[in-house]
């Protein structure tokens, strides 16, 4: 709950004083109706994007199966970007957002699909598939982004990742479809667990693994898109925060796949929270009235640091 002290109008002793009933008209705007759904909004897309990458990386068996490199979270930013680009959707206008970005979400994974065609249970060729398809489609929103250039401002948030602006009408319409994604994708924690087995062992078992697969997938690309649409292309968080559940859990996704949405939500508040306190440091060093540094830049430039320490550990450890 950082983000709800990490403002500069009101410190950490008005916040609470509010949460307990009191407070001025000012701070109690300020902290119910900017910081707490800001908050809360930055909570529940983690929790979604932390939950994605795990499910993701079980049904597709492979540990660099993230939102952000197979498909789902480029063509989820495609959708938000070609949509605002023809006036069909903006900033302001989150339920338009939503079926934008979930239907490119599901185009995105939708030609993973299609592409990986009867190699999906090759981890190996399943990832660089997912790579292709990535790259393609964040070409194509650099190619939206040329063509309407004039949206660029309106869009950039959606490239990088902010939590900045998020009201109430975001949270009301991210809450309910995280919960029912939420629990669908629990409720796929024993299939998950025989696809990271393999699909031999799977379907020896008596599962369906085409069917379980896709059902995983299903829930994975509806968490992100629903996460995107909110607060963008949050770097790193899909990928890297199932590889810190599974080492805090354990291998068991009963346990696993919830931690994931609870770490999920820790790392994206606090990056929140860390960026709105970095923010107000650099404009008082440059002696600016106002910056804003998104949350997206802090879960990318951690993200890429920590994935660089991880690969050559695993460099140094052959």
């Amino acid at each position: 709950m950082g983000g709800l002290v990490a403002g500069r109008t009101v410190g950490t002793a008005g916040v609470l004083e509010v949460l307990r009933g009191g407070g001025d008209m000012t701070a109690r705007h300020v902290v119910l109706q900017l910081r707490l759904p800001r908050t809360l909004v930055a909570l529940t897309a983690g929790a979604c994007l932390g939950l994605a990458g795990l499910v993701l990386q079980a049904a597709l068996r492979n540990p660099l199966a993230g939102p952000e490199v197979t498909g789902v979270t480029p063509g989820a930013v495609l959708g938000a970007v070609a949509a605002t680009g023809l006036g069909l959707a903006g900033w302001e206008s989150p339920a338009a957002v939503v079926v934008a970005a979930c239907a490119g979400g599901f185009t995105g994974a939708g030609l993973l699909w299609l592409l990986a065609g009867r190699d999906r249970g090759d981890p190996e060729r399943t990832a660089v598939h997912g790579v292709l398809v990535s790259a393609v489609l964040s070409g194509l929103t650099a190619m939206v982004l040329l063509v309407a250039p004039g949206e660029l401002g309106s869009v950039v948030q959606w490239l990088v990742g902010s939590t900045e602006g998020r009201v109430w009408g975001h949270w009301r319409l991210l809450w309910p479809w995280a919960v029912v994604w939420s629990l669908a994708a629990c409720a796929l924690a024993a299939p998950l667990t025989l696809l990271r087995c393999g699909d031999e062992q799977a379907a020896a078992a008596g599962l369906r693994t085409g069917r379980a697969r896709l059902a995983a997938l299903v829930c994975a690309v509806a968490l992100t898109a629903g996460a995107v649409s909110v607060v963008g292309a949050l770097g790193f968080v899909g990928l890297l925060v199932p590889h810190l559940a599974l080492a805090l859990l354990g291998a068991d996704l009963r346990r696993a796949l919830p931690g994931a949405a609870l770490l999920g939500a820790v790392v994206v508040g606090g990056a929140d929270a860390g960026a709105q306190w970095l923010s107000r440091v650099l404009a008082g060093a440059l002696d600016m009235d106002r910056l804003s540094i998104p949350a997206g830049a802090l879960t990318t430039g951690v993200g890429a640091a920590l994935l660089l320490i991880v690969a050559r550990r695993g460099t140094e450890e052959r």
